[in-house]
Parts: C-alpha cells; structure tokens; sequence
C-alpha cells in the first residue's frame, strides 16, 4: 500500500516527498538452539512413544502443528465449497497429518547382549525424561530449554499462559497451520454516538490436520459469546500475540468442515488503525463523525476475529447496520439494504467473489458523496465529503485511464464490479489497497480546479500505485511479510512505469530516479535489511513497510527489466506470475521462476535476481583502466564497516555503460555481467572516458578513480550535453556518496560542481542542491558559523544564474516547477534579498486580496515559510489555516507554520498536532520534521519526542513509517557525542517500548556517521570555502 507507505511528490525536495506515515520462512520457536534434540530428522532411530501432550518433550519436528515447510494453501478444502484456486503442487503433501508417531514392535525374539544394553540405556532415558518433566514443576520450559535461575533476564515460555489462567495451546507468533478459514460471515453494528461498536463474526473452516485446537487472532474485542456446533464453547486469549483459542475434547479430523460463531463488543479505535472513528468539521462549521478501517499490516483482528495473516484467503460477506442518516461502503457492491427499525438499516453487501487476505478487508461509514464512470466492466466512483465534490474530477478520470491501462498491460481484467476510491479526512497512511475500496488522504485524492502540476503528480502516483495493488498484492499476495517486496516494490515500480505511459506529461522519470538515489542512501547503511528478510515479530512487520520494500524493490525490478533482452520478455514474465499464482500467495522465488520460465536466452533470472533480495545493501563497482583494457572490481558499499574490504557480499551486476564516442541514445548502451569479485572490458585506447550505470537504471554506485573522475569532470565542463541528465543527476549522487564513504576528498566534489552554472536540467540541480542542503545543516546545527557563512555564499554563487532567471508567475511544466520552487527554497532559506522580498511580496497580494490573489501551488510553501518567520506573518497565517478547505495548499500552510524561529509557537504547534484538535494528528510527523529542519526547532522537536514518547506511540504503532519518520528527523542532524549518547541513553531506556528497532539502530548509526565525517572534513572544509 502506499497504504502505510508512500512515496509523497508533493515537495520539490526529494527527502520530503514520503508521506506514508503505510516473513521469512516459517518462524519457527527452535531456530537456533543446540540443546534442543532434532528427532525430527532420523524419526527411525527415536520413536516418540510418550503422552500426554502438555509434558510432552518439545523437539524440532515432532509438535502437535508444527508448520510445514511449504505453506499449504486451503485449495482442496476451498474446492470443496465450488471455491476455484489456480494449481499450486501438492505433490509433497502428505495424506496424513504430520504428526504420526512410530508403533513399538509387536514381539521380540530372543535379543542380543548388545540389544539388551542399548534397549535398557534407551529406557533410562525415556524414563529420566519423563520424571525430570514430573518433577520438576518449578522449571517452564523455553526457548533454550530449562537454564539455571536466571534473576536479570525473563526467559519466554514454550506454552504461555491465557488470560484466565488456563495454559495457551500455542506458542508462535504465526497460526498453525492446521485450519484454514475459507469464508467469513461478518456484521458490524457501530454506534457513532457512543463510539463502540458490537460485532457478530460466522467463520466457516476445514480442517487440515488432525488437531484438539482452533487457534486464531483478536485484538480487544470483548469476546461475550462463542458456539461450535451449535455449543458455547470457551475461547481463552493470550493477547501479548492478540491470539485466541478454542479447545477440544476430541480431535477436529483432517477434511472435516466446521463452523465457529462469536459475538463480541469493542470501542472504536481512536489511532489510525483497525475500525477506527474519524471526524471532520463541514462547511457550515458543524462536526462530522465517520468510522473507517485500516487493516494492514496487522489490524483486520481489531475489527473481528479471524485468521490475520496473508496465507490465509478467504471469501468475506459484510453486513453493517447503520443510523438513516449515514450511508456505508464496503469491498463489494451492495445487495440490499433492509429498515432494522425507526432510525436503524442494515446494509448487506454481497459476498466477494475472489478470496481475500483479511488486510484488504474493508468498511466505511459516515457521509460520503460519489462521482461515477464506467470502464470496461467496471464502476468507478471517487467518494468524498459533500463539500469536496468539485475536487473529485481529476482522481475519476486518472483512475480510469489507469484501469484501462492496467487491463491490458497484465492480460487480466480486473476482477470486481466496482472500483471506489474514498477520500477519508483523517487518514494516517497515504492510501490503502483494499481490493473494490481503496481508502486515500484527502490530499492523495483530491485535486482543485486550479491545481499546479506537481499537485496532480502526487494524486496520479497514488493512485497509480493502489490500483497496481488490484494486481500485485491483491490478486496475487505474498505468503508472509518477509516477502512484502513483491506487493510494495511492484506497485512502486508499476506507478512510474503506467504514468510514462498514461499521463507522460507528469514526468514521472525525475521522480523515480530521484527515489532511487534516496533508497541508495539507506541501503548504504549497516542498520538497513534485506528485500527479503526474516520477520518474526509484530514490530518487525511493521518496519518492513520502508524505502527497502517500496523503492528498493522498484529499482531491482527497473534494473532487471533494462538487463532483459527486448522490451516485452520482463512484460511477458509478470503476466506469467500473475496469471499462474492468480489468487494465491507465493514468495520471491516464484517471481524468478517466472520470470525465467519466459526467458528468450534460458536466462537464470533466479541466480542473479537472489544476490540483490537475499542479503542487505549493493554493490560498488570501482573502475581502473590500463590502455585499452578496463578492469571493474565490486566490494560492499558499506558506510559503516571496519570490514567492508572482507565481506563475503557479491552480487551479479548487469553493468551497463558508454564512451564518449557515443553516449546519449539507448543504442550506445553496452552491458557486461559482472559475477565474481573482478571482470575485464576491453575498449579502444582512444577513449576518452566510460560512464557506467546508464541512466542510473542499476543499483549500484560506481568509483571512477582519481584519472576517471578528472576526465569526466573535464567533459561536463567542455559541453554539459556529453551526458544525459539523468547520467549527469548519478554522477553527483555517487560522488557525494563516496565523499562519505571517504574514498573520494571533498574538493574532487567541488571540482565535478564546478559545471553546475551551465546546468538546465531538474534532476542534476535538485540532487546537487539536497546534498549540499544536507551538509549546510549539520554545520549550521553545529554552530560552525564561518563554515556555515561559506558555504552559504558558495551555494548562493553556485547557482545564482539559475535563480535569477525563475519568476514567480504561473508555470505549466512539471519538471520546471520541481526546479524553480527547489531553487526558490533553497535562495530564500539562505535568505537571498530578492527572494524574501518577492515571497513577502506574493503574501502580502494574498491576504489583501482574502485569498482571491492566487500564489502559484509549486511556490506556496516557500512563501508561506517566509511569511511565518515574522510574529504578525506567522498569525496571519494560522488565522488561513484555520479557514482553509482546500487540503493541499493547507498542508503547505502547515509547513509554513512549523518554519517559524519563535519557540513559543514551535511548542504550541508540536502539541496541537499532539492534542489533534486544530491540527490533524495525522500531520505530526510532517510537523516534527519541519520544526527539526530550523536551528530554533532542532533540539526543541528533540525534548518534544523524548517527553510525549508513550503517547506518539500509543497514536503511531510502534516500527510503524510514521513512528520511523519521527525518529529520523528528530535525531538525523545530529553530530556530536554527546547527542550520540543522549539518543543511545533514551532509546535503551525505552526496553520493548521501542528499543529494538531498526530505526533506533538507523538513527545511531547516521548520528556516527555525521560525527565522524565532520571529524574528516571539517579542517579541509574551512580550507576550501
């Protein structure tokens, strides 16, 4: 989803444009224990005699539900209820449950002297096993098996125990695999006054395995009622993993169908997640309340017990009862609505005709209004509050065209009969995929009459990237979260790739190159993880929604598709894996193996595509070049190591490149795999220069050396076209980035610069501008003030001929919007005379003219941020926000607000998007990051995360992007010790409230980072400027 995660082009700043504020194999309780006792390899030589089940000896392979190593789907049951599955093998299935244990021999002839001794050694210890589990009722049994007494650390036990004492008849954070749902029965009856809701959940199951238990999740649903076969049944509850069972006398049997009925009462949820309630204040100044959902990653068991993972597919039928005066949605169109009494309707929807992971389930209710068009076989509608109507148009006619595009580009229509899309007022994430009800922000969605380019950019990509979802994710989803790459890196990739198609006009080129630079910048670091990675905790699905699944995995699948022969086989390849796991869940390997299938040159997708999910990070590729022969060396680029020289990392690089002799078109491309350590090119000895990674379609970083730096740096000073702008955007990018790594001196940056007065182009500019805004930071944060006065005049000098030449009027052109407001932010952030003057200028027009005057959309933020540095701006300014409709500029406003120096008002902002009253809390993450971008907001946001830290995350779930974007920018500019240790300090404090997660370790280690590249050049710095 951009649903919990997405990448927001609303700003010309790259580092701003996220506004998604939205595992591996099976996760096994004995991974990586040598005292536990493996019978399950060498069942032969151990047979399992002994009973009862709870003092069972645990051992690896023999637990009553231990899962199977491929994850069987419920396709023969599904079968069973006329359900239709796309084959997945079943060969490797066993007919029986897993769990057969070997019968002792019948007789025994006259044994040996050696058999009585090994028959006699064999009952000590069977029999010691068994009086040890007796007797021992002071030792629970655990992870690492029964240890001494330990007084510091709590060891977690095997078998953990429920809320009413009894002891939990499971111990994993994924469900056994024994059950499988295979369709829901929901009705919901909210109650918007008292803002509960109570719920009414039919689960129709077959049973897989032999089994005493139903194990499922729920999260503080008030469960009343529970009936199996017709019987109430006890459902205890252990909710440190918001899971439920039922227990049995008697074994479910394998093919057995069941039934479990359960009636329960909840609040409505009052963060951004499960069935949560929502307000708004309408035209007339009244409030409004609604009630929507957000379910991924882990928040469908909030709403109403089920099976809350991905595997498990299902149909759903929704019912929800509603007062008259509101209207409903849900995934499905409606089938009938039905008077319950005076004032209450159920509206029943009809029941899904494809199964569905329970995270694409959703329901809305509140006051919603649609504008509706047909394509194909299809209704699209985009839904928002009444008053909102006039800002609908833009979003149906891109969803169209998109739907259109997307039918025919995967050869597989869409499979609903309708297609919603709903702008919520109070939305965390940037949007949500459900499957016929993609919920969206209002500035995701909603676009004005008098909208500026960049604004339509941001609603087409979103949209773009949910409706990818309809396919990838949705259609085809991936088995666990380690894997969630396949749904995130695909939509990605698909909203740059149809908006160059549909709507080429965005240009959407710029935006994904400039992506890929800032996923570089993270997978750079130590704290960063594999596309595929293990994940076995709630907070750990949480964290894989980041710049590692979304624009890493979209890079990947860009530089795969470059290196593939022709431009149909990566097409040809995606259709092969949508069309063979339609409906089902697979992992990564089966995307290679498709994509091999269809391979022209029996190619081995899997091999090469493997060293790029299969471990973190990405190579460099260094050049050195003797006569006519060109030698390329790959290493980790690792810019926390010690050992970087000695990682065993290696990767299989498609490494393209080009000469000077030819270096623009497509055609002047060359490709030369790299697969080992080192490889040799030969090119004639009269050229001039290589530049490799062509159009920086690869994701690697690439070291020309000393020679090779020098020669391209002459190049672009004699005649900038030598290079496209997309080569001339990647070589400022890798040189800053080896600048850091300290494999290049500081002043070879300033030389390659040294060109940029000629530059036209958006993407080198804005690259340029970010890193050197980024530096400029940290020295100002640093109170490095003769430093920081260079610098500023250096920049301001550097890029003076482009700034002069912008005016402040209307602009059509997308990329040229990009590059004016960077540009404008940028001269007017270092406060250049005629920038503050023409902002102040364009503020002044709009308030006298009560906000008739228009300020052109790319240029609102700059102004409003200048306007904001004054005390009597920043009132005016707060006064608009408050009467704003329109959410786009709003949120600029908002910016504007968070820019100000005065403290007074930094701290009342930071605590009414706390408080969620005057601001939104969805906004709080964009507000800590503006405040921590000016030297009066820095610290300040800092104390403010360190105080209110339980309440943002009882707001944000823990590991969640929005709680991962607080961290960043509270603590990324820092560069001090003493910063080190108070971050270090606080976050190991916080034990299971946030310590361990990646983004702690991000933040730690950039912290180290900065320090320890101020140490290196500070001294050449003063120097140089």
């Amino acid at each position: 989803s951009v649903g919990a995660f997405h990448l927001n082009p609303s700003s010309a700043k790259t580092e701003k444009r996220v506004n998604l504020p939205r595992n591996m194999i099976e996760n096994s309780m004995f991974e990586e224990e040598p005292d536990v006792v493996d019978l399950g390899k060498d069942s032969t030589s151990f047979p399992v005699v002994f009973e009862p089940r709870s003092s069972r000896l645990l051992v690896r392979g023999l637990g009553e539900n231990d899962m199977d190593e491929d994850e069987e789907d419920c396709e023969s049951s599904a079968r069973l209820l006329g359900m239709s599955f796309m084959n997945r093998s079943s060969a490797t299935r066993s007919d029986s449950s897993p769990y057969t244990r070997q019968a002792p021999p019948r007789s025994c002839s006259q044994p040996s002297t050696r058999t009585m001794v090994v028959c006699v050694l064999l009952l000590v210890v069977v029999v010691s096993m068994t009086m040890a589990l007796y007797f021992f009722t002071g030792c629970k049994f655990t992870k690492t098996g029964c240890p001494k007494p330990n007084n510091t650390t709590p060891v977690e036990t095997v078998y953990p125990v429920s809320t009413n004492g009894e002891l939990f008849p499971w111990a994993e954070l994924r469900l056994p695999r024994s059950i499988c749902p295979l369709s829901y029965n929901l009705t919901l009856a909210p109650d918007l006054d008292k803002m509960t809701f109570t719920g009414h959940t039919v689960i129709y199951m077959s049973v897989r395995h032999d089994t005493n238990y139903i194990v499922l999740h729920s999260s503080n649903l008030n469960i009343a009622n529970a009936t199996f076969k017709a019987s109430n049944v006890t459902v205890l509850e252990y909710k440190p993993r918001d899971q439920i069972a039922v227990k049995f006398s008697e074994k479910l049997k394998r093919g057995q169908h069941c039934v479990l009925t359960l009636e329960y009462s909840a609040k409505l949820s009052n963060t951004y997640d499960g069935f949560y309630n929502s307000s708004y204040t309408d035209k007339n100044g009244n409030k409004r309340v609604l009630a929507a959902t957000q379910f991924e990653p882990l928040a469908a068991r909030k709403a109403f017990p089920c099976f809350d993972e991905p595997a498990f597919k299902a149909t759903f039928l929704v019912k929800i009862n509603r007062k008259s005066d509101y209207m409903t949605l849900s995934n499905m169109p409606m089938a009938k609505s039905t008077p319950l009494n005076d004032s209450l309707v159920q509206d029943e929807y009809k029941k899904t005709s494809v199964n569905m992971s329970t995270y694409l389930v959703a329901f809305i209710v509140g006051d919603f209004i649609p504008v509706t068009k047909d394509v194909s076989k299809t209704q699209v509608s985009v839904y928002s509050v009444p008053e909102k109507k006039e800002h609908t148009d833009y979003a149906l006619d891109t969803a169209s065209k998109l739907l259109e595009f997307y039918n025919n580009f995967f050869e597989i229509d869409y499979p609903l009969k309708k297609l919603d899309l709903v702008a919520i007022p109070d939305f965390l994430a940037g949007a949500m995929e459900n499957w016929g009800l993609i919920t969206f922000r209002e500035t995701s969605l909603l676009v004005g009459k008098q909208s500026s380019p960049l604004e339509k950019q941001v609603v087409a990509s979103v949209i773009a990237h949910e409706l990818a979802h309809q396919w990838f994710g949705n259609l085809v989803t991936m088995s666990w979260w380690n894997d969630l790459w396949l749904n995130e890196g695909f939509a990605t990739y698909m909203q740059y790739m149809s908006l160059q198609n549909v709507l080429p006009q965005l240009d959407m080129g710029n935006l994904f190159l400039a992506v890929r630079f800032r996923a570089l910048d993270k997978d750079a670091l130590n704290s960063s993880h594999a596309v595929s990675t293990d994940v076995n905790t709630e907070e750990q699905v949480e964290e894989m929604f980041d710049s590692v699944s979304y624009e890493k995995g979209a890079s990947i699948l860009l530089m795969l598709n470059a290196s593939l022969p022709g431009d149909q086989q990566f097409r040809k390849g995606i259709i092969q894996y949508l069309k063979q796991f339609s409906g089902s869940n697979t992992d990564t390997d089966g995307l290679w193996n498709s994509l091999t299938q269809v391979s022209t040159q029996h190619q081995n997708v899997s091999e090469m595509m493997s060293s790029w999910t299969s471990q973190k990070g990405f190579p460099l590729v260094t050049v050195s070049r003797k006569g006519d022969q060109v030698t390329l060396t790959q290493e980790h680029f690792l810019l926390t190591s010690d050992n970087a020289m000695h990682t065993s990392s290696m990767w299989i690089i498609p490494v393209t490149y080009l000469n000077d002799s030819c270096s623009l078109a497509p055609e002047c491309r060359q490709l030369f795999t790299l697969k080992t350590k080192t490889g040799i090119l030969k090119v004639p000895e009269s050229v001039k220069w290589l530049k490799l990674n062509y159009k920086n379609t690869g994701f690697y970083i690439v070291h020309y050396g000393d020679e090779g730096w020098r020669a391209l740096t002459e190049a672009l000073s004699a005649n900038i076209s030598v290079l496209t702008h997309e080569d001339r955007a990647s070589l400022i990018h890798n040189i800053f980035a080896l600048s850091r790594l300290g494999r290049v001196a500081f002043h070879q940056v300033i030389n390659l610069l040294n060109y940029m007065s000629n530059e036209t182009e958006t993407s080198p500019v804005t690259e340029a501008l970010l890193q050197l805004n980024r530096i400029y930071r940290l020295l100002d944060k640093r109170q490095e003030n003769i430093v920081v006065a260079s610098l500023k005049n250096y920049i301001l000098n550097l890029f003076a001929p482009l700034m002069n030449k912008k005016t402040w009027g209307e602009e059509e052109s997308v990329s040229k919007q990009e590059l004016r407001s960077t540009l404008l932010e940028m001269a007017c952030n270092l406060d250049e005379k005629r920038c503050i003057q023409q902002a102040k200028s364009l503020f002044k027009q709009y308030i006298e003219s009560n906000g008739t005057s228009r300020i052109p959309g790319d240029l609102q933020r700059v102004v409003f941020t200048v306007a904001a540095q004054s005390d009597e701006g920043w009132e005016s300014l707060l006064n608009m926000y408050g009467h704003a409709t329109y959410d786009a500029e709003k949120r600029k406003m908002l910016e504007g607000l968070a820019s100000t120096p005065n403290t007074r008002a930094l701290a009342w902002i930071l605590k009414a998007g706390l408080n969620g009253d005057i601001i939104q809390t969805q906004e709080l993450p964009l507000v800590i990051s503006t405040v921590c971008n000016s030297f009066s907001g820095y610290l300040f946001a800092w104390d403010f995360v360190q105080e209110n830290w339980d309440r943002l995350i009882e707001k944000f779930p823990v590991g969640s992007f929005a709680i991962q974007t607080i961290i960043k920018s509270a603590t990324s500019q820092f560069s001090t010790q003493r910063h080190l240790d108070q971050v270090q300090a606080f976050f190991s404090s916080l034990k299971e409230r946030g310590s361990q997660m990646r983004s702690v370790q991000e933040a730690l280690e950039t912290i180290r980072l900065n320090q320890c590249w101020m140490d290196k050049n500070l001294p050449s710095l003063r120097n140089l400027l």
